[in-house]
């Protein structure tokens, strides 16, 4: 007789980790509420990742949910993953069609924008410098060259601080922190794109809400509650009305 693939060895403590984290679950997907710091997939340096936990959702034959989209290491917030491959197929065409609905929020500190609202709507492209990736915004025709758009809104203001909610329009890694940094009002604690980890102890955008087409039919909403870390970054810098 056949045995099916044992299930991957996960410990007691991971298990609680990671289920902790649960905000919504279902015959097709589960949605995690992703703390910072957490990595999303395995890589140089990487102890532990989200990817890794899924072993807590295994089925009897081995098979994991799996994760659908990604979040840098540093943000918090929802991330969804699919627990069967016709589900992730979908899932993944939902978020490349751009039929899902993305709301962050993130402290930034410089010159924000005189107006409260609007859409930075800039190419980016994916360069090396100094063994680590990052993207830079370029001319659409540049070889490489990947539409980005995000809308933005100020929540509130304090001086050279804002709570800002911003809605990428598009999938490309580090949207959202180059955008930002092209208005001039980089992400607190963004080592790669801003001022560094002088001004946060990590980087503080959150994901907030998800809305996405599920696919069993209709449209699901997921909500992921502010970190306290954030929070009181926020009411440190005057910006609790906007939360």
């Amino acid at each position: 007789m056949t045995r099916n693939r044992a299930v991957p060895d996960i410990s007691p403590e991971d298990t609680a980790f990671v289920r902790a984290m649960v905000l919504h679950e279902d015959n097709s997907l589960i949605a995690f509420n992703k703390p910072a710091g957490l990595a999303v997939q395995a890589g140089s340096g990487v102890t532990q990742s989200l990817d890794d936990l899924m072993a807590a959702f295994a089925k009897s034959n081995g098979k994991r949910p799996r994760l659908v989209h990604r979040l840098d290491q540093g943000t918090s917030g929802v991330i969804v993953a699919a627990r069967t491959q016709p589900v992730a197929a979908k899932l993944s065409e939902a978020f490349a069609g751009r039929d899902v609905q993305k709301t962050y929020l993130a402290l930034v500190k410089g010159r924000l924008p005189s107006a409260e609202t609007g859409v930075a709507d800039a190419s980016l492209v994916k360069v090396e410098e100094g063994g680590k990736s990052r993207m830079i915004m370029a001319r659409p025709d540049r070889k490489g060259a990947l539409a980005a758009r995000t809308g933005w809104r100020v929540l509130a203001r304090q001086g050279e601080f804002g709570l800002m909610q911003m809605a990428p329009e598009t999938g490309r890694m580090h949207q959202i922190r180059v955008h930002l940094m092209s208005l001039g009002c980089p992400i607190l604690g963004d080592a790669l794109y801003g001022e560094g980890q002088a001004t946060a102890p990590r980087l503080m955008l959150h994901a907030a809400k998800l809305d996405i087409p599920h696919p069993e039919g209709g449209r699901l909403v997921i909500e992921a509650p502010l970190p306290e870390d954030f929070r009181a970054a926020a009411e440190a810098a005057g910006l609790q009305a906007g939360l």
